[in-house]
């Protein structure tokens, strides 16, 4: 693996510096060492090496204390972590302490951190879709935001580039609003997914319902194995079976020789020169020691993920930045975006009682985005769209574990499976809107004495009607295909429960409206590039890594070409 950069030359100089490890700054990391560069990579949390640092990779539930359950200590530990239900015994290990780092909820905010090597894309859902023209003009064409500074033609070869390394499996079904990729061969759809899709696309011309898009493989590649139907990815796949920094991306880099990982590093902030007009380095403190340490380099990749970037970015001042780096346009902070989520309808499906699946798939259905992508779907009631997530399966037996009975027929009961059912949730676009932003609090310090964050978001009038169209599309999607017992659902969650924050260092065509231009470079400070989420404009209706690992890749591409010109 990687040099560990532990008890390194304080004075040590780079030619670059990523500070974080997760989906964008593996990215960074393997294109910038692949192109030559001494890189270090600062990463907040511990090295989590792959398959030896995945203790619960093979565990069933009664391999686990509290068949998986936390205890009051971790339970505290993970306060605000744990309201998503996605944090258990087999998961709280990747998961950042929300003691130790807090932050402030002006307005109820679920933020979800992975402080250790390879970050978030650990744990991670693995739906890859990319975005379109409709997307990226978005913001043009209804006036809300700034204009994205590219389109989908400035990224599309970026796309497959990084589709053929991370591997994508999917099928091509030439949709405007969703186009292809290059893919590995598609999972399959159980049978009874099968019967719903024709239903549902014999009744609702435009509605398409495909397998989903995913970053598992379906085939070797690589030297990576292929997804064997175990569904406990947010584990750590012992097989590299799904995408993640450190089964693919992570050691790409370190086979160049060039790639230095330096675990326990929290970024104070970017080290920037008034005369040079561009960033020197970086200034972290030990997480360990709490020593402060400062390393040089001549380009920075920020992918710290959305909001610890743009918190590092705030805390980054100088006379020529006096509110943050990068913070002309007053817009750092600004414009924070999530997807709703949790919104749809479930039902229960009658017949197939001799048909069941093979495996536990990792993936589940999708139907495309289906309004407002012409004249003919435009609606008068929101602008954007949403598209739906889902799935269908059998449970166990509940009937026969609530019958009072004993005997060899009751316990045929309980290993039976339980009747088919069918669910889709909504993931609906929010608009990027001024008012929903984030701001340093000194106040309130984490346990370095560094000041944290306060959120402030919430959802507007457009996400509100477009869950509640998502709710009314669902029960009527799945009364046509005749499902029973629909149940229509709507957690009304607060931001942040998609985990696909995004925005607050945002991308645009003019320094006076944004953070960064349309190679991801800060304004102002063009050895500077930020390409998480923090750099999206707007936030499409579908999952965003797959952009971030294109923009990764581009920025990359891009840094070199100017070092090789000597124009940062």
């Amino acid at each position: 693996m990687a040099n560990y950069n532990i008890d390194a030359d304080k004075a040590l100089t780079y030619d670059a510096i990523v500070v974080g490890s997760g989906i964008s700054g593996g990215w960074a990391a393997k294109e910038l060492t692949e192109k030559g560069l001494k890189t270090l990579v600062l990463e907040r949390g511990r090295i989590v090496e792959h398959v030896k640092d995945y203790p619960t990779m093979s565990l069933d539930p009664w391999d686990m204390d509290l068949r998986g359950g936390l205890t009051p200590e971790e339970q505290d530990k993970h306060y605000k972590s744990i309201r998503s239900g996605f944090v258990g015994k087999d998961t709280e290990h990747f998961h950042a302490n929300d003691r130790e780092n807090p932050y402030t909820e002006e307005k109820p905010f679920l933020w979800i951190r992975a402080h250790q090597m390879g970050g978030r894309s650990l744990l991670w859902g693995k739906q890859t879709y990319r975005w379109s023209d409709i997307d990226f003009g978005a913001n043009a064409k209804d006036g809300h935001g700034v204009d994205w500074p590219i389109r989908y033609r400035d990224i599309e070869p970026w796309y497959t580039y990084v589709e053929k390394f991370a591997g994508i499996s999917g099928a091509k079904l030439g949709l405007k609003q969703l186009p292809d990729s290059h893919f590995l061969p598609p999972m399959e759809m159980n049978v009874v997914e099968k019967d719903i899709r024709q239903r549902i696309e014999k009744d609702f011309p435009g509605r398409n319902m495909i397998i989903g898009r995913v970053a598992h493989l379906t085939e070797p590649l690589n030297g990576r194995g292929k997804c064997q139907y175990r569904n406990r990815c947010s584990r750590g796949c012992p097989y590299g079976a799904y995408f993640s920094s450190n089964a693919v991306t992570l050691p790409a880099a370190a086979a160049t020789g060039n790639l230095t990982i330096r675990p326990f590093s929290i970024v104070q902030e970017v080290i920037y020169d008034d005369e040079k007009g561009k960033a020197t380095g970086v200034r972290i403190i030990d997480a360990e020691t709490n020593e402060v340490i400062d390393y040089k380099a001549r380009v920075v990749f920020l992918n710290a993920s959305t909001l610890s970037s743009t918190q590092i970015m705030m805390n980054s001042k100088s006379s020529r930045f006096e509110n943050g780096l990068g913070n002309d346009s007053g817009e750092l902070g600004h414009n924070l975006m999530d997807h709703t989520y949790r919104v749809g309808a479930a039902g229960t499906v009658e017949g197939y009682e001799d048909r069941y699946y093979k495996g536990r798939r990792p993936n589940g259905i999708y139907i495309p985005r289906y309004w407002n992508i012409d004249e003919e779907s435009k609606s008068d009631k929101f602008v954007r769209g949403f598209g739906f997530q889902g799935g269908a399966g059998r449970g166990g037996s509940r009937v026969a574990a609530n019958l009072p009975e004993y005997g060899a027929e009751f316990k045929e009961k309980l290993l039976s499976p339980g009747p088919w059912e069918f669910f889709i949730t909504g993931f609906s676009e929010s608009l990027p809107r001024h008012e929903n932003h984030v701001k340093l609090n000194p106040d309130v310090t984490d346990k370095w004495g560094q000041p944290t964050l306060t959120i402030s978001a919430e959802w507007g009038p457009n996400e509100l009607a477009l869950n509640k169209q998502a709710k009314e599309d669902a029960v009527e999607m799945l009364e046509r295909a005749g499902l029973k017992d629909i149940i229509p659902f709507d957690n009304e969650h607060e931001m942040g429960y998609g985990i696909h924050e995004m925005g607050t260092a945002r991308m645009g065509r003019d320094p006076k409206t944004s953070v960064l231009n349309g190679n991801n470079q800060v304004w102002g400070a063009p050895n500077v590039y930020v390409t998480d989420g923090a750099c999206m404009t707007s936030s499409s209706c579908v999952n965003p890594s797959l952009t971030y690992m294109a923009l990764s890749a581009r920025a990359a591409d891009h840094a070199v070409s100017e070092l090789n010109k000597q124009n940062i």
